[in-house]
């Protein structure tokens, strides 16, 4: 077995697993390590280091998904839709933690003054390397026991707005994602592939 064999394991074992517990199988502390490795050796644009991460845990992280709640309770929403997340924000609210991803635009806006040439990609380098750092820490956590999954309420400026001000967060801090996790109560949904043929090419 190769030295990337291990860690290819881990990647194939990171799935979205939604049926969580508010228990974990690791201490805070170690979540806590977790984050901030990612947050220390996951690559950014031109070594920016713009990502930032808030853990929340216990009544922070009920809170968070509250404040969701609240927001989304004004969306209109047909009675189906309606259920639906109701059920799926009392399932985050009813897991272990969150992790806030954000992206610093202060330090974004530095690196395009200095470099102009790249200023119009910065964005999308910025999504790339939050992305990076999500994974890092959702697969390391699920190496741990832990399952998570990947949320994006940032799309309604409600929430984000709420979520500055009840965790005095920075203005300039721009919300990328939710990961939330715990400790797993079921598995994985089924997951099927499209042939590999079709979508990676190989020429010689």
């Amino acid at each position: 077995m190769g030295k990337s064999d291990t860690f290819l394991d881990l990647v194939k074992g990171r799935r979205s697993i939604y049926a969580l517990s508010q228990e974990s199988t690791i201490p805070d502390s170690k979540v806590e390590e977790i984050v901030k490795f990612a947050v220390t050796w996951a690559p950014s644009t031109y070594n920016v280091q713009s990502a930032r991460a808030v853990v929340l845990f216990k009544e922070n992280h009920a809170k968070l998904w509250d404040i969701v709640k609240k927001h989304m309770d004004q969306v209109p929403l047909d009675e189906g839709m309606r259920g639906y997340m109701d059920g799926r924000i009392a399932g985050w609210k009813g897991s272990y933690g969150t992790v806030l991803w954000f992206e610093d635009q202060t330090a974004l806006d530095g690196l395009g003054e200095k470099n102009p040439m790249v200023k119009p990609m910065l964005t999308e380098w910025s999504d790339h390397s939050t992305g990076m750092h999500q994974f890092i820490v959702w697969t390391a956590l699920e190496a741990e026991g832990l399952g998570a999954n990947l949320q994006h309420f940032n799309f309604h400026p409600g929430i984000t707005a709420d979520i500055k001000s009840t965790f005095d967060i920075p203005e300039a801090w721009k919300l990328k994602a939710q990961l939330v996790f715990g400790k797993p109560t079921g598995g994985p949904q089924d997951k099927t592939f499209e042939p590999i043929e079709k979508r990676v090419v190989v020429k010689s």
